[in-house]
């Protein structure tokens, strides 16, 4: 079977990308289950529940979150309801919202979680250790999914590559996200388990980060606070797909960048 990852969804042209593209591509590669990670889909901080109704609508099964998880806090109620938009699984136990998602694609069960990195993630440096998380997701997930994603949200690519050994062959995929920058470096490792250091960013190419390019220069420039706002112009999804075995291991896994042209209209 063949899951697509989507990577960081910024903002409403991020939205929009995903929603031109999605049905085309679940088509093109027979997908048979869709996971996003959302958490800059609202004006490039947080989600609303709005918009997790406005992504399953279009068929997304999974959306994982991050460090902006709680930037829009009426999302943190729709968190208690709804099992299929994660929370980080190495948050405290009390924080709101599922930790796992345990479902099915066909006659396989299938888990994912998410995980915060610590290097570099400032606040969230005092989260749980993600590795001990993860040995202890696993612990409860024994004999109950064939298939297990897990999206590490991270800034230290050293992190990232170390979880991923760290769980070679213990899950399906180690997929990295946070920042926004697409790596090459996917591959399987050694025990079977599918892995990429960050699959990058859906939304505004011309960019920073999905943030219009002159704020985040004048940032750098006069150390001053900046209002962030996302870029517009020509936008792009970029991914994975995970291609599985029959038995429920990876097969292949295959990086996704698809562009959507900015169109002038022709004067008369």
């Amino acid at each position: 079977m063949n899951i697509l990852f989507i990577a960081d969804i910024v903002g409403k042209p991020g939205r929009e990308t995903v929603e031109k593209l999605l049905p085309a591509l679940k088509n093109k590669y027979n997908i048979d289950f869709v996971i996003a990670n959302a958490e800059n889909s609202a004006g490039g901080f947080g989600i609303t529940p709005k918009i997790a109704e406005f992504f399953f609508n279009l068929g997304v099964n999974v959306i994982t979150m991050g460090n902006h998880i709680w930037d829009k806090k009426e999302i943190i109620e729709y968190l208690k309801t709804n099992p299929r938009i994660l929370a980080a699984a190495n948050f405290p136990l009390r924080v709101p919202g599922e930790k796992v998602y345990l479902g099915k694609i066909k006659n396989k069960n299938i888990a994912v979680f998410n995980l915060l990195g610590r290097v570099f993630m400032g606040n969230f440096q005092l989260v749980d250790c993600p590795f001990q998380a993860a040995e202890r997701e696993l612990e409860n997930l024994k004999g109950k999914a064939e298939i297990i994603i897990v999206d590490i949200h991270a800034e230290a690519t050293s992190e990232k590559l170390a979880l991923g050994h760290f769980l070679d062959g213990k899950v399906g995929s180690v997929i990295g996200t946070h920042t926004h920058v697409s790596t090459t470096d996917l591959k399987i490792l050694p025990k079977g388990t599918a892995y990429i250091t960050d699959v990058g960013m859906t939304g505004p190419v011309d960019s920073i980060l999905g943030v219009k390019k002159e704020i985040i220069i004048n940032k750098f420039l006069t150390q001053m606070p900046e209002r962030f706002e996302v870029a517009e112009g020509q936008t792009q999804l970029e991914g994975v797909i995970i291609q599985t075995k029959e038995g429920g291991g990876v097969e292949k896994l295959i990086r996704l960048q698809e562009f959507i042209p900015v169109y002038k209209k022709e004067e008369s």
